[in-house]
């Protein structure tokens, strides 16, 4: 089988699409505010003193100007140290602007190498916002563990915790599924008395218990919020409704809604009508979901774009495309965009039946319409094209996403390692897999599934075993993770590493001139650790 080397490159075809519809132009009109200009000033000596200056320039008085007055001595250098600040002030806008830029984009590893650089800077100033956007960031690119080791940077620089960072530093762990460090994030944040969880915090933790099927958790956790007098609310109502659904616990589910029903401060909205019918559509069950959506119409409830998108990807994944059509029509009847999503929806469904002629058309329709294609658009458009065995359209999909300067997540490196193994290219199905463990991205069960059956295909048994064992390291590693070095500043240069497992049990400790445990880290200790750890302090500071 011949490579399909992605360092090739082959560009996708566009082709012209007509349009119903007229989309107005939208013109940015540039303008410039000009200084007032300087008023005239009168002076009590019958010669008048005349100013003149050039631009950027202090003003200054003329020697003949001046009748019997002491002429003052010329600041020199002046227009130089007005050009060295503006130039700081374009550096901590340059800097900012391109933190921000990356943190727009998804690009973690240069958020951080640019937040780096940016510390190290005289003018740096720690911000609760710029600590806040990165945490997130962390999060929802699965790292954790970073966000966590960011968090306590930010302590270190003498920022207060609060309970939105903290819940964001709990969110980062929900993302990756850690369910344990999550629970210590909130045992935390419940011994601070300005860091007290709210509504969000529970709906975090709530929802990723949800997705584990862990409704025990879920009971507990209503059972605290009770005991706090903390009410939920709409979303903590709307993420319990979808986990019972995929669940398959449709009584639950009912009972969920109809204390909503005959709630006075928790009603249904748009956003349960489309957590019900999206459960009905990822199922298949194409009736209920639309059974679903007429009673919601019933209670009053309109729907939204979203919605529609649920229902168009419903559809297409049953292949009902008059259906999908229709629903898209209906859009453009009631005037609501078709969004990123939309396309997306129409790009999966063809892509799964590996209809790449109607796939690249919806596509190039996006393009021309001004749509932005993210992450998904390239994962459906990969999967489509290995679906229809045009690999050399792989390969211009992936170019083109590198142009678009797409984030790629480990979503997007399985779709390419999987449209390599369709291909039978192990050779590239393995620079893929280097360059994504180069880029930091951590392998999944998916990654090493679709790796692990293109090798038994082959019979290369030798690579199945080093996939697995390196499977089987990679999940001990999960289960300890090393914090770097902290500091402790108040009392002295100290450094403290902790090595310690999901189940709290410390492996390793080592201290060095220490006189108390960082509370950033005492949730992470058992009962047992935590009692030697103490004894070791109590010998670092003199008392034993």
């Amino acid at each position: 089988m011949a490579s399909i080397s992605l360092s090739f490159c082959s560009s996708m075809v566009s082709s012209p699409i007509p349009h119903d519809t007229q989309h107005p132009t939208f013109r940015v009109t540039g303008f410039a505010i000009s200084s007032p200009p300087s008023k005239t000033q009168t002076s009590s000596h019958s010669v008048v003193k005349k100013r003149h200056w050039k631009q950027g320039e202090f003003p200054g008085t003329s020697q003949t100007s001046l009748t019997d007055s002491t002429r003052k001595t010329p600041i020199k250098n002046l227009k130089k140290k007005f050009d060295q600040k503006n130039n700081a002030k374009a550096w901590v806008n340059t800097v900012t602007e391109s933190l921000s830029e990356r943190v727009d984009k998804k690009q973690w590893l240069q958020a951080l190498e640019v937040f780096d650089m940016l510390r190290e800077q005289t003018f740096y100033q720690p911000k609760e916002g710029t600590y806040m956007k990165l945490i997130v960031l962390l999060g929802k690119s699965g790292q954790p563990h970073r966000a966590h080791q960011l968090f306590t940077t930010m302590i270190e620089e003498g920022l207060d915790p609060t309970p939105e960072l903290y819940t964001a530093l709990l969110a980062a762990y929900c993302r990756s599924n850690l369910i344990d460090e999550a629970f210590s994030v909130l045992n935390e944040m419940k011994k601070l008395p300005l860091c007290q969880p709210d509504v969000f915090t529970y709906s975090t933790l709530i929802k990723v218990c949800v997705d584990a099927f862990k409704f025990d958790l879920v009971e507990l956790l209503y059972k605290e919020m009770a005991e706090r007098s903390i009410t939920p609310n709409t979303v903590t109502q709307n993420i319990v409704l979808g986990g019972y659904g995929k669940a398959g616990k449709f009584d639950q589910m009912e009972r969920v809604l109809s204390s909503m029903l005959g709630s006075t401060t928790c009603k249904p909205d748009v956003w349960t009508m489309n957590t019900i019918i999206s459960v009905f559509g990822n199922m298949g069950q194409i009736d209920m979901m639309e059974k679903w959506y007429e009673k919601f119409r019933n209670f009053g409830i309109e729907p939204e774009t979203r919605t529609f998108n649920i229902l168009i990807g419903a559809y297409g994944k049953k292949r009902m495309y008059d259906k999908m059509s229709s629903v898209m029509e209906y859009m453009r009847k009631l005037q609501f965009p078709w969004t990123t999503s939309t396309y997306n929806n129409v790009i999966e469904a063809f892509a799964d039946a590996g209809d790449a002629k109607h796939m690249e058309y919806t596509f190039d329709q996006m393009r021309a319409e001004g749509m932005k294609a993210d992450t998904k658009t390239f994962c459906c458009l990969i999967n489509g094209y290995a679906n229809a065995g045009l690999f050399h359209k792989v390969i211009s999909s992936v170019r083109l996403a590198g142009k678009f300067e797409i984030p790629e997540n480990i979503t997007f490196y399985n779709a390419v390692l999987s449209a390599c193994a369709k291909a039978e290219d192990l050779m590239e199905m393995e620079r893929v897999f280097m360059r994504m463990k180069d880029s930091q991205c951590q392998p999944d069960e998916t990654t090493y599934t679709i790796m692990i059956e293109a090798y038994r295909k082959e019979g290369m048994n030798d690579k199945i075993y080093y996939l697995e064992q390196e499977k089987q390291t990679m999940m001990t590693d999960d289960k300890k993770t090393l914090l770097h070095l902290y500091s402790i500043p108040p009392l002295s240069g100290a450094a403290v590493y902790f090595c310690f497992d999901t189940e709290g049990v410390t492996s390793r400790v080592i201290l060095k001139d220490c006189l108390f445990i960082p509370a950033a880290y005492q949730c992470f200790l058992s009962e047992e650790s935590y009692n030697k750890v103490k004894y070791q302090l109590k010998i670092n500071s003199g008392y034993l």
